[in-house]
Parts: C-alpha cells; structure tokens; sequence
C-alpha cells in the first residue's frame, strides 16, 4: 500500500474556542514550552535555587490548571490536557529512549519530583472519587474477579465500536494508528519495572508476559516492530512519540496511571488488577479494528499487530486471572479489595481514552 507521510493538525488548539479560551490554551502553551526548557537545564534544582523566577510562569499555570481540573465540578479540558502531558514528561524520564544522555540529567531531580507529587495528589483524589471503595472492599473478591471477567471477554458492541466497525473511514483508521503508536511503540515497558524481587509463581507468570510481549528476545517478533510495519505501510512515521501531539489527554492520564502504579510497589495489587482487564479485554478491542480494517480490505501488514494480540492476550488474559490475580487475592486477603479497584480503575481509563481516540477520528475525518 502506498502513501504519503501523514501530516496532521496541530492537537494544540481547539475548533471555535472562544476569546477566553484561546488565552488559557495559549498561556498553557507557553507555560509548557517553558517546563520543557527547564527539564533540558544543566542541573536544575541547583538552577532554580539562585533564581526560582525561571520557572514563575509554569508554575502560576501549574497551580491554574489543578484548579480548573480537579477543584471544580465542571473540570476544564484544555487543564487536564496540560497537566497529563506534564506529567509524562516528568515519567518518561522513567523509561531508557536510546537517545542524549544529557536528556537524563535531571531525571533525580526533586523540583520535577515535587511537580509530579502535587499533580498526582490532586488527580489521584479526583479519580478515586468515582469509586464506592467502601463497597468494593464488602465483595467476594474471587467471585468478583471471575464475573468481571467473564463480561469483559465478549462485551456488548457499544456505540464506538459500531463506529469503528462500521463507519470510519482508511483516514480514520491512519489516525487511529497514530494515537495508538504512543503506546504501541513502546509496549510492555511499564510491566517491566515491577517485575525485581523474591521469585513466585505470580513473579513467573508476569514474566511470560513480558517475554512474549517482547517477542522472546527476538527484535523481530517484539510487538512494537509489528505496530512500526502497520505505520510503514501507510507510509508514516515510524519513531516513539512522533504523533505526541495528537494524543487526548485521556490516553496520557492511562499511561500516567501506570508509571504510577508501578512506582509504587504499594499498589502492586492494583496494578495487576489493571493488567488483568487490559489483558482480557483486549482482543474485544483490537477486533473491532480488524473488522475495519477487512471492511477496507486493507492488506495483511497493515494489521498484523492486532492478529498478534488477538491470539496472544486472549492466552494472557486466563494467565492473568488463574496465575496472578486470584493467587494474590488469596495471599493478601485483607487488601485483596484492591485488585478490583485496579481492575475497575483500568477499565474506566480504557473506555474514556477509547471515547476520546474515536471523538478524534470523527474530527479528523
């Protein structure tokens, strides 16, 4: 198949934003223009101790944004667009790129650690608060985890779905690609960081996982390399982070999610209640760009990573479930509760990032 490189709309502005709007994108702009100067500083903690004016202006947005996103009952989507795309440049400094080794300077830096905890504490509070922990904590949680389960495998078609399936278009489906290169290019890497410590049978079973995410050791087979043939198919751009700007916030927010949860060896529970429904619910997921792409008869390359995962995450979903989050329910009893707050957490993420992915196509197209 032959095209061009794609060339995209800047992700940065909004269609009809109103003259109010349009100064709070541009200040946010400007304020993460500035965040990115100071993340590329030559020491910067010891920087902004002689003059902590250099970082005035994103700050002032920094504390602007919260509020807007978090503090209000209506919370503004341009602020948590700033916020999450912030937080990631802080975590990304958590992943190796292969690229300058100055990039890495501050990476121990406690002002960016200091931005990352005051983002996160506001956010976290806010996505905690659409949860009835009280009553997740009251559930079986075995049994619960085999119905959620059990649903997730073969969900109802919902209306994006139908969308996808049925209406978008081959533009539609480039785009598609694109957002999903984010992650697809880069697959695997967050599970990679929690998998140290004493050997267990729920240790091994997550390293299968990460093996075969990672193609058994052969670059060839590695996930990712399969997404790159997608995009080189359609003549597009095949480097990590190429269509950043594209990105809803959405998105961001599911991936600042898991650099999280697997920073912190206290949420080991939830995180691998998040796996376990990304894993299962997965292959509902990628045959519905299957279906798209059959009704667009495009050629085999162009989705070969769905076929992939189609075949293996339907192998680590019962993995999943049988190996690692029904062990650990019985191994943690009291706390047990957490791997569905994992589980649902995750599974809210998905929907809303899969919301916001097919509200860009229908703009894009």
């Amino acid at each position: 198949m032959q095209s061009n490189l794609l060339i995209f709309p800047n992700a940065g502005t909004t269609k009809n934003s109103t003259p109010t709007e349009e100064k709070t994108i541009t200040k946010y702009d400007r304020a993460q223009e500035q965040f990115i100067e100071l993340l590329a500083m030559e020491d910067l903690d010891r920087q902004l101790d002689a003059k902590p004016s250099i970082a005035s202006e994103f700050e002032q947005a920094l504390s602007m944004a919260i509020e807007a996103a978090y503090g209000n009952d209506r919370s503004d989507e341009q602020a948590h667009r700033f916020l999450q795309r912030i937080l990631y440049r802080i975590n990304r400094l958590k992943l190796f790129w292969y690229d300058d080794l100055r990039h890495y300077n501050n990476e121990r830096s406690l002002y960016l650690s200091s931005c990352r905890d005051q983002i996160e504490a506001a956010w976290q509070q806010w996505e905690l608060a659409q949860f009835d922990v009280a009553a997740l904590q009251q559930l079986d949680v075995k049994q619960a985890l085999i119905e959620r389960t059990s649903a997730d495998l073969d969900p109802l078609l919902s209306q994006s779905s139908r969308y996808i399936r049925e209406e978008m278009t081959e533009s539609g489906y480039r785009h598609l690609l694109a957002i999903g290169s984010f992650d697809g290019l880069v697959e695997a890497s967050h599970l990679s960081r929690i998998l140290g410590g004493v050997a267990n049978e729920v240790q091994c079973t997550l390293m299968r996982v990460l093996i075969e995410e990672y193609g058994n050791g052969r670059l060839s087979r590695k996930h990712s390399t399969f997404f790159a043939q997608m995009l080189a198919e359609f003549g597009m751009n095949t480097e990590p982070e190429a269509y950043f700007d594209l990105v809803p916030w959405e998105v961001l927010a599911s991936t600042n999610h898991n650099f999280l949860m697997t920073e912190r060896k206290r949420y080991f529970l939830r995180y691998s209640g998040g796996l376990t429904y990304f894993e299962v619910a997965g292959p509902a997921v990628y045959k519905n760009y299957m279906v798209a792409a059959q009704r667009l008869l495009l050629s085999e390359v162009a989705v070969g990573y769905w076929e992939l995962h189609i075949r293996e995450d339907e192998r680590h979903g019962r993995w999943m479930l049988d190996d690692v989050a029904l062990p650990l329910a019985e191994r943690y009893p009291n706390d047990a509760w957490e791997l569905l707050l994992g589980y649902d957490q995750q599974k809210l993420m998905s929907d809303r990032a899969g919301t916001a992915v097919v509200r860009s196509i229908r703009e894009a197209e």
